[in-house]
């Protein structure tokens, strides 16, 4: 009866312990509209999830531990300015796209490593980031100067 007792109470505490990283990990909604960058070899589309709050620009992709090759999030600022990233709690490795006010792209932060709380700098002023699964942009040819469409930017 005790090693019972003693068993359920460490599986009460496993559970109070994974729910909020469960929650964590919650995926926001997915947009209607897929993002599109105009590549060299031609246009490249992603579904993306948006991170518009502070809230959900502060989880990000924390504690996801994968994602859809076409798949991305896209952070949205207030206004356009240096932007600090990192990967703390974040078991994937991404490709971090920083994005200027017009919808170019000012810099990629390729093949960020997991979980480093290293800050990766967007280095100019943006106001919009895109992460993707680590070594896309160079698999599907994304480079400095691409132009990115989407419905929340420029707006």
């Amino acid at each position: 009866m005790r090693i019972f007792k003693r068993s359920a109470f460490f599986a009460i505490v496993a559970l109070i312990v994974a729910i909020p990283a469960l929650a964590m990990a919650a995926q926001l909604p997915t947009d209607s509209e897929r993002l599109v960058i105009e590549t060299e070899d031609g246009p490249v589309s992603f579904s993306v999830e948006l991170a518009l709050t502070p809230e959900d620009r502060a989880s990000g992709l924390m504690n996801r531990q994968d994602m859809p090759e076409d798949h991305g999030m896209l952070f949205k600022f207030e206004q356009a300015r240096q932007v600090l990233m990192w990967m703390k709690n974040t078991p994937l490795p991404l490709d971090m796209i920083f994005i200027d006010s017009d919808g170019t792209i000012a810099r990629i932060a390729k093949d960020t490593t997991p979980f480093s709380e290293t800050i990766i700098p967007s280095v100019a002023p943006v106001r919009y980031v895109l992460e993707l699964n680590g070594g896309t942009a160079t698999k599907r040819g994304i480079s400095v100067g691409n132009k990115v469409r989407h419905r929340v930017i420029g707006k």
